[in-house]
């Protein structure tokens, strides 16, 4: 058994606890939270900080305000402790620079929540990708385009920067996007806040260039309720409507393929003839619950972490220039 702390209870953390309970190999070691009634548990132990954690534990959960993970992701490794914290990794590349020295100097390793790599149907297509199936990717254009209820920004860190769809939402797309396509080597966009007027992008576009040379198009919004994005394409978060349908289309030197559907278009060398489709395999599988069986590969010595600190720190970076870039004069 995997003994694993989970420190947070808010909508991410309440996820990995039913995960964790339902899975033979995992075992809740306990559940830190500052709020006795939300640390309360029939059969683990709760405590009010890392401090506080007298149990045997193999590794740490941090599902805590994005604030707190550079402070307790080097408060656990400084107590041998493997960390899974969720992203972003930091509030500022500063932050993550800390995260990354402390892991490097003392050898316990630190996994980042961008858990859709370990979704089955992004690993087909990153195979899919690795394999030629569409030649040398030249282009994609991908859509995040949801409405987030009001009472969604009740809660007060919601309120300002962090509540766009950003830092929150889009950073799982550039995460995404980086492990198909490589670094990022240019960032251009817009903003605007034009439908609610509050202190926050709540839509933009996006353009990114890729040191490989393909070039991604990005437009997003937490003001329609449209049928695309990952969530909704997907259905792999049960807190948002699932629609299936494609958001991401990717256009290769031999061919394009369609995400999540998988459709893969091939067979026309030029545009005097139609490209043919045909749907792609992929295996099933929840991907946080995929997340946490790596995690515990991770604490085991056996693998490494398929996103450490570092990389998440890039994508932060990306993310960090896109809000830059959405903050300017709304259009």
């Amino acid at each position: 058994m995997t003994r694993l702390l989970l420190a947070g209870t808010g909508l991410i953390g309440a996820r990995h606890l039913v995960h964790i309970e339902a899975h033979p190999a995992l075992m809740l070691a306990g559940i830190v939270d500052p709020d006795p009634g939300a640390r309360a548990h029939p059969t683990a132990p709760g405590f009010a900080t890392l401090a506080d954690v007298d149990v045997p534990v193999d590794g740490v959960i941090l599902a805590t305000p994005t604030a707190t993970h550079a402070p307790l992701t080097l408060e656990a490794l400084e107590r041998g402790w493997p960390v899974l914290v969720e992203k972003p990794v930091a509030d500022s590349l500063a932050a993550a620079d800390r995260m990354v020295a402390a892991a490097r100097e003392t050898g316990v390793p630190v996994l980042v929540g961008h858990h859709r790599r370990h979704h089955p149907r992004v690993a087909a297509l990153k195979a899919a990708l690795e394999a030629g199936r569409i030649g040398r990717p030249v282009a994609a254009s991908l859509l995040w385009l949801m409405k987030k209820p009001d009472g969604y920004f009740d809660v007060p860190w919601r309120a300002g920067i962090d509540g766009a769809p950003i830092r929150q939402n889009l950073i799982h797309d550039v995460d995404i996007l980086r492990w198909l396509f490589g670094e990022v080597a240019e960032v251009a966009g817009f903003g605007s806040n034009a439908v609610r007027g509050a202190a926050r992008p709540e839509a933009g576009g996006v353009v990114l260039r890729f040191e490989g040379g393909a070039i991604v198009t990005i437009a997003f919004a937490d003001t329609t309720p449209s049928p695309w994005s990952f969530e909704a394409g997907t259905g792999e978060n049960p807190n948002i409507g699932t629609t299936g349908q494609d958001f991401l289309h990717v256009a290769g030197t031999g061919g394009a393929l369609s995400f999540p559907s998988l459709t893969l278009w091939s067979g026309a060398a030029d545009w005097s003839e139609a490209a043919r489709p045909e749907t792609l395999a992929a295996e099933s599988g929840v991907p946080l619950v995929r997340q946490l069986e790596h995690f515990a590969e991770v604490i085991a010595g056996r693998t490494a972490p398929v996103v450490d600190a570092a990389s998440a720190r890039e994508t932060l970076r990306v993310i960090l220039e896109i809000e830059a870039l959405a903050m300017g004069p709304a259009p």
